[in-house]
């Protein structure tokens, strides 16, 4: 095996070799990338002037929150960590069988990102896009970014994004995600297209900027409902069946699919009113600003499915056709006063208005379901930040004026940086709203998911207070205390079902949204830290939870760990930097939650523990020049056991053995 992926390697990274790239690397893998020698020029006095030389420092990107970071082409540990469909780190996920379907959460932040509620189908939207997600780009020169994966069967993933400018002020940049995958499983293909485009401008006199971005997203797959014969036919198959080819395996349905459908549009400008000359430093010293931010965005939730199904209950049509529908609009208008001494301080007042609504009005026995919440909702806010020597503090405010779905958020951290390796943050968090709205009304062509909870529900209470410490001497280490009071969740409705019916392959069918009566306290630890002997190195990340409730709504793993044990080194003369070793994870049995593709959601089950099996991974990475390459054998010891006890929910097997290949490419013209 470890000839083949060698073999594999190479056959891929020798044609690069060769390549001529306008920017040469700067002679290590772990550097930063200088772009291209200085040119020289004829002035209008005829002589040769130089251009300055680019560097990475000329590729900036911009996150939402006006961070600025620059293009990073190394090859690093956390680089493949984060090399997966979310392009994010996922220690804290349980992937399921195919790419592209919802991940499990093993662990938890239960702080509001968003100051309304949501849509719903929490599932469904690990790859949907917000906001938050979209960065901007400052480039010298047009920039393109591969990424390329292959995935299971049929299929291939692809995020490709340019960026480009028209003068130094004025920048755009057009991305398009879009994978397809069949899946090892019957009826199991998933795919999906995430198309964006910004544009990021400034003024010469730098008085006026302005971002914007459009997102158009559809995110679709099949669902079989999960495997129907598991412990016969996965976990403990007979000795004369072949169910090692899992398109054999038998699952619930065939006739169904669910999807997210998005379209946004997002502006952002200011304007500053006053600005005062910077000083001998270069740094604006007094300024205030007026902005304003607006958001219009459709989303769309559809469950399909081409007949009823007794595994989710009676239905009141043969075929079954579910679309919730939201239309939101938003607006802020702030201003914005800066002083050097000071700090920044920023007031705002938010007009929120929604739409949440189904095609139909459902009269039944309990009652008339209406089919539409929608509203306005008016907040003012207030935001604060200040830099002072090692010490920072941020502060963030929104307070609801008039409106039901929310109460207020508010954010706020202090740090301070003692040197570059040693830094310590505390962050509290507090927060008031009501659940998403698909736990408030819903509508659905199966009789037992018609709810409408608007005049029962109350506003889920957060409060949080997390310490962080990063040291690299002594690791890593976050701590977080979070309460919860009338925490919202799915489950089956004891009331109506009998044991009996709770325990079979019913349960489903009795699926209501509960707010828990108690308080819920959880507590999480996480810790890592790398040691590094010569061309070795030892990466651990361990997390540890602890959950203090009184009915167990909220469920998650009591420890996590997942260490990698890799060798790092230029090879080829140089002209390659390799990474190569082995990542094995691990995480206690628990109550897993279980998947539910009616809705799209995740529900709480108390009638099989799940866990408790180690996940090993192999690696070979590579970087030449700017192309990070990307071979792993995922899984290898699946293939070791007689027994399959892998799952990533109930009923929805976690990955076998495979093998899977795909690259990173940067360009620069």
């Amino acid at each position: 095996m470890k000839y083949f992926l060698l073999t594999v390697l190479l056959f891929f990274c020798l044609p690069l070799f060769a390549q001529e790239d306008s920017i040469p690397p700067s002679g290590k893998a772990e550097r930063s990338v200088k772009f291209g020698k200085a040119k020289g020029n004829k002035g209008a006095s005829g002589k040769e002037t130089k251009e300055p030389e680019r560097t990475i420092k000329d590729y900036k990107i911009i996150s939402h929150a006006r961070d600025t970071i620059y293009l990073d082409t190394t090859l690093t540990i956390q680089k493949e960590y984060r090399y997966n469909y979310l392009k994010k780190d996922d220690f804290e996920l349980m992937p399921f069988a195919n790419v592209g379907q919802p991940y499990n959460s093993l662990g938890v932040d239960l702080e509001r990102k968003s100051f309304y509620p949501r849509l719903g189908a929490s599932a469904k939207h690990f790859n949907y896009l917000e906001t938050p997600d979209i960065t901007y780009f400052n480039v010298a020169t047009p920039m393109t970014d591969l990424f390329f994966k292959t995935t299971f069967e049929q299929g291939q993933l692809l995020d490709a994004q340019l960026a480009f400018n028209t003068s130094k002020r004025l920048n755009f940049s057009i991305a398009y995600k879009g994978f397809r995958s069949l899946g090892k499983y019957l009826f199991n293909q998933s795919q999906s297209g995430n198309f964006r485009t910004t544009t990021n401008y400034e003024t010469k006199n730098k008085r006026y900027n302005l971002r914007a971005h459009i997102a158009a997203q559809d995110i679709e797959t099949e669902e079989n409902g999960g495997l129907a014969l598991a412990d016969e036919q996965f976990v403990n198959p007979a000795d004369d069946t072949d169910f090692s080819d899992r398109a054999r395996l038998a699952v619930r349905f065939d006739d169904a699919d669910n999807r997210i459908l998005g379209k946004r549009y997002y502006l952002d400008h200011q304007y500053k009113l006053v600005r005062k000359q910077k000083d001998s430093s270069k740094l604006e010293r007094t300024s205030l600003a007026i902005g304003h931010e607006f958001e219009y965005e459709t989303k769309y939730y559809v469950y399909e499915q081409a007949a009823q199904n007794d595994f989710f209950g009676d239905s009141f049509l043969t075929a079954v056709d579910d679309k919730a529908i939201l239309k939101t609009m938003y607006n802020q208008f702030n201003a914005t006063f800066y002083n050097s001494v000071l700090g920044s301080l920023r007031g705002s007042i938010n007009l929120y208005n929604y739409n949440y609504y189904f095609d139909s009005v459902v009269i039944s026995d309990d009652g008339i379901i209406e089919n539409q919440l929608k509203g306005e909702e008016v907040a003012i806010g207030a935001d604060y930040k200040k830099v002072i020597k090692g010490f920072d503090i941020k502060g963030s405010l929104r307070y609801a004026v008039s409106g039901d779905l929310t109460g207020n958020i508010l954010d706020a951290s202090a740090g301070y940086k003692f040197n570059e390796n040693n830094r310590i943050r505390a962050l509290l968090h507090s927060s008031s709203r009501l659940p998403d709205f698909n736990y408030l009304l819903y509508q659905s062509d199966y009789r037992n998911y018609n709810w409408q909870n608007t005049a029962g529900f109350e506003k889920e209470q957060v409060s949080s207070l997390q310490f962080i410490l990063e040291s690299k001497l002594l690791g890593n280490l976050s701590a977080k205390y979070t309460r919860l009071d009338n925490y919202t969740y799915f489950a089956p409705d004891a009331s109506v079902a009998t044991e009996e019916q709770l325990t079979d392959s019913l349960v489903q069918s009795y699926l209501k949204p509960f707010q828990e009566a108690n308080s819920v306290n959880y507590l999480k630890v996480k810790y890592n830290k790398e040691f590094k002997l010569g061309k070795f190195a030892l990466n651990n990340t361990v997390m540890y939870q602890n959950v203090a409730q009184t009915n167990d709504v909220l469920n998650v793993p009591q420890l996590i760990t997942r260490n990698t044990l890799y060798f790092s080194s230029e090879v080829f003369k140089k002209a390659m930097f390799l990474q190569t070793g082995v990542t094995f994870k691990y995480f206690t049995a628990y109550h897993m939650n279980s998947y539910n593709p009616v809705l799209g959601e995740f529900f709480v089950q108390d009638n099989q523990e799940l866990g408790g099996f180690p996940m090993l991974d192999f690696f070979i990475n590579a970087r030449v020049q700017q192309t990070r390459i990307y071979l792993k054998a995922e899984h290898f010891n699946s293939s070791f056991n007689s027994t399959n006890e892998f799952f990533a929910a109930p009923d929805y097997p976690y990955r076998d053995f495979v093998i899977r290949f795909g690259l990173v490419w940067n360009f620069f013209s």
